[in-house]
C-alpha cells in the first residue's frame, strides 16, 4: 500500500495540504496565501467545517493529535497487512511433492486395477 495512502490529511483535497492548513491555523501565513486558504475554504464547506473544528484545539495539540492518529493508523494497517500475509498459502515444496505423488498413485492403481479386471 502507498504511504500517501497512510496519512489522513493529505488525500483530503488537492488544493490544500495539511501543513498549508495548520500553518493558516497558527497565522504563519502570508496574504497572498491567507487569500487562497480562504477561497478554497468559501469552495469547499467540507474544508471549511474542519477549520472550524480544529480551531477550537488549540495549536500544539492539532499536530500532536495528527501525528498520532497517523501512527495509530499506519500500525493497525501494518497488523493487517501482517495478518493477510500469515493467511496466504506459502511456497511449500514438500506439498507439491506429496499431491504428485499421491496422483501417480491413483494412476497407477488404476491401470493395474484395469488389467486385473481384463484378465
Amino acid at each position: 500500500m502507498s504511504e500517501n495512502y497512510k496519512d489522513i490529511l493529505t488525500n483530503l483535497s488537492t488544493d490544500i495540504d495539511q501543513e498549508t492548513l495548520l500553518l493558516y491555523l497558527q497565522g504563519k501565513l502570508n496574504a497572498e496565501q491567507k487569500l487562497e486558504v480562504e477561497k478554497h475554504l468559501i469552495d469547499n464547506e467540507f474544508s471549511d467545517d474542519a477549520l472550524e473544528g480544529l480551531k477550537l484545539l488549540d495549536n500544539q495539540k492539532i499536530s500532536f493529535l495528527v501525528n498520532q492518529i497517523n501512527y495509530d493508523l499506519k500500525r493497525k494497517l501494518k497488523k493487517k497487512k501482517r495478518f493477510r500475509d500469515k493467511l496466504k498459502m506459502k511456497d511449500q515444496p514438500w506439498l507439491y511433492i506429496s499431491l504428485l505423488i499421491f496422483l501417480l498413485l491413483i494412476v497407477i492403481s488404476y491401470f493395474a486395477i484395469h488389467r486385473m479386471l481384463n484378465q
